[in-house]
C-alpha cells in the first residue's frame, strides 16, 4: 500500500506526471492503431503509401510509391522530408506497425510540454487535467487511429512551440516551429504565424523582434518555394496537385464571397464550434489561438468537403494549439494563486476568474467526454474489437498465400497489409506495362476484397470489377473466391 501512495505522491510532481500521462496515451493510441491494422481496417491510402515511402528511405532510395502510380515520387505529392527520420527504425523493424507505433509516440509527446506548463500555472490538478484533455482530444485520437500521416511530427512540434510562446521563451518557440516546414508544405504558414506573434510581442529594435520577423518571412517563403517549385519539380504532372481543391478561382472574387466560403456550408460550423469548445471558449481570448488561423483558412476555403469536417487526421494539428490557448487564457484570468509581495504570502485568486476558469475547463472536459464514444479510443473497451471473425481469418489466410517479394495488384485495405513485404499497386490502376501487351506485363498476384467499404475510394468498385475481368481474360486463374474475397494468380 505504501508503494502505491508513494507512486501517487510522485505523480504530483511535474516530470513524472507529464511523462506518465504521455506514456499512458502512447500505449492507448498504439493499442487502437495496431488492433485496427490487425483487423484489416487500415488502407493503402494512406498507411500503404507512407510505408512504401519510408521503405524507400530505409534502403537509401527515393520515396517512390507504386500505390500512387509507377515511378511516383512522393515529394511530388506533399513536402514531408522529415519522414526520413523514421528510416532507421523501419530498417530495423520493417513493418507498418513501426509507423503506427511511431505516430502514437509522437502524438502522445504533445502531453509533455502542455501539462508541465499547466503545472506552472495551476499546480498538479490543472496539469493532470490539461494532460488528459490533450490526450483525449478528438483531433489527435482520430489521427492516431487513422492510418499514418506526416502530421504526426507536427503535433509535438506545435505543442512545444506554443508552450514556449506562452511561457515567454520566443527563441525556443521559433526553434521548435522552424522544422514544421519539413513536415508539410502548408505548415510553413503556421511557422510564420509563430514568428509573427514573436515579432508582435517583442520590444521595438530588439533582436527577438528581428528573429520573429525573420521566422515569419522564412515560413511564408518556404511554403511558396515548396508549392511553386519543389513539389512541381517532383510531380509527374509538373504541377501542385492540390491547387484544384483550394478554390483559387472563387477566392479571387469579391471579398464577401471569400468570407462566405469560410462559414458555408453549415458543416463548417461544426468544425469551428467544436474547435472553440475544445479550448473551453475561454482559450479564444489568447493570442495563441491565432496560430490556428492558417490551417483553418486553407481548410475552409478548399473545395474538398473532407477538409471541412471533424473526421480524418486534419484537425490533429489544431489540438495542441487550442489547448495551449486554453492554458494561456487560464493563466491570464488570475484564477490561480500567485506569489504576493514579500512576506505577504500568495495572492488570493479573484472569485469571478475562478468561476470563468472552472467553466472553461468544464466545457473542454465535456467535449472530451462526449467525443470519446464517437472517436476510436473507445475501441479499447469494446469486446468485439478484439476478436477474430471468420471472414478476418479467411482474409489473412488468403494474404498468407502471397509470397514475400511478389508483385501484387490489390484493393485498398488489402494493399495496406502487403505494402511492407511485396511490390503492391492498386488493382484499379493500369499495370505497367499495360495488359494489352500480354499477361506477362501484369503483376503475379491480384488480391481483392469486394466487400471492402473503402473500395470506392481511391478506386471505384466498377473499376475494380472491370480490372478483375481483364486479368481473368488474360489467363489469371482464381485461387480464392470466397464471399467477395478474390485471389488471382498468373500461371
Amino acid at each position: 500500500m505504501w508503494v502505491l501512495r508513494r507512486v501517487l505522491r510522485s505523480l504530483r510532481r511535474p516530470r513524472p506526471l507529464s511523462w506518465g500521462l504521455a506514456g499512458l496515451f502512447a500505449v492507448l493510441y498504439s493499442c487502437v492503431a495496431v488492433n485496427r491494422h490487425r483487423r484489416v481496417l487500415t488502407q493503402a491510402y494512406d498507411l500503404g503509401i507512407f510505408e512504401q515511402a519510408v521503405r524507400g528511405y530505409a534502403h537509401g532510395r527515393a520515396p517512390v510509391v507504386l500505390l500512387k502510380g509507377p515511378g511516383y515520387h512522393l515529394l511530388g505529392d506533399h513536402f514531408h522530408p522529415l519522414l526520413a527520420a523514421l528510416a532507421p527504425f523501419y530498417r530495423a523493424f520493417p513493418s507498418a506497425l513501426t509507423l503506427l507505433l511511431a505516430q502514437a509516440v509522437l502524438m502522445a509527446l504533445a502531453v509533455v510540454p502542455l501539462s508541465r506548463w499547466a503545472y506552472e500555472v495551476g499546480g498538479w490538478r490543472l496539469a493532470g487535467t490539461t494532460g488528459c484533455l490533450i490526450g483525449l482530444s478528438w483531433g489527435i485520437v482520430e489521427a492516431a487511429a487513422d492510418d499514418f500521416h506526416e502530421i504526426a511530427f507536427a503535433v509535438p512540434l506545435l505543442a512545444f512551440a506554443a508552450t514556449a510562446l506562452g511561457r515567454g521563451r520566443p527563441v525556443a518557440a521559433v526553434l521548435w516551429a522552424l522544422p514544421l516546414v519539413l513536415v508539410k508544405e502548408d505548415l510553413g504558414l503556421t511557422a510564420a504565424a509563430v514568428g509573427a506573434l514573436v515579432f508582435a510581442r517583442a520590444p521595438r529594435g530588439s533582436g527577438v523582434r528581428a528573429l520573429g520577423f525573420g521566422a515569419a518571412v522564412f515560413g511564408v517563403a518556404a511554403t511558396a518555394l515548396t508549392v511553386l517549385v519543389v513539389l512541381p519539380s517532383f510531380n509527374p504532372g509538373g504541377a501542385f496537385d492540390y491547387w484544384g481543391q483550394m478554390g483559387a478561382g472563387e477566392a479571387a472574387g469579391a471579398p464577401w464571397q471569400t468570407a462566405a466560403r469560410l462559414v458555408w456550408p453549415p458543416l463548417k460550423w461544426l468544425l469551428l464550434g467544436l474547435a472553440a469548445a475544445t479550448a473551453g471558449f475561454l482559450g479564444l481570448r489568447s493570442p495563441l489561438a491565432l496560430l490556428c488561423v492558417p490551417t483553418l483558412a486553407w481548410r475552409l476555403l478548399a473545395d474538398n468537403p473532407h477538409y471541412w469536417g471533424v473526421g480524418y487526421h486534419y484537425s490533429a494539428v489544431l489540438m495542441p494549439l487550442l489547448l495551449a490557448a486554453l492554458v494561456d487564457a487560464l493563466d491570464r484570468t488570475g484564477a490561480f494563486a500567485r506569489g504576493g509581495a514579500a512576506g505577504a504570502g500568495p495572492a488570493a485568486p479573484d472569485r469571478a476568474a475562478v468561476r470563468r476558469a472552472r467553466r472553461a475547463l468544464a466545457v473542454a472536459g465535456l467535449v472530451a467526454v462526449v467525443t470519446l464514444p464517437v472517436y476510436p479510443l473507445h475501441e479499447i473497451a469494446a469486446p468485439g474489437a478484439w476478436g477474430t471473425s471468420p471472414r478476418l481469418a479467411a482474409t489473412r489466410a488468403m494474404l498468407a498465400r502471397i509470397p514475400d517479394g511478389a508483385t501484387v495488384a490489390a484493393s485498398n485495405r488489402l494493399a495496406a497489409q502487403l505494402a511492407g513485404r511485396t511490390a503492391v499497386a492498386l488493382v484499379c490502376r493500369e499495370p505497367a506495362p499495360p495488359l494489352g501487351e500480354g499477361p506477362r506485363g501484369g503483376p503475379q498476384w491480384v488480391a481483392v476484397d469486394l466487400a471492402d467499404p473503402s473500395v470506392h475510394a481511391p478506386c471505384a468498385v466498377e473499376d475494380t470489377v472491370r480490372m478483375l475481368g481483364r486479368y481473368e481474360l488474360f489467363g489469371y486463374r482464381r485461387v480464392v473466391d470466397d464471399d467477395g474475397l478474390r485471389l488471382l494468380f498468373r500461371p
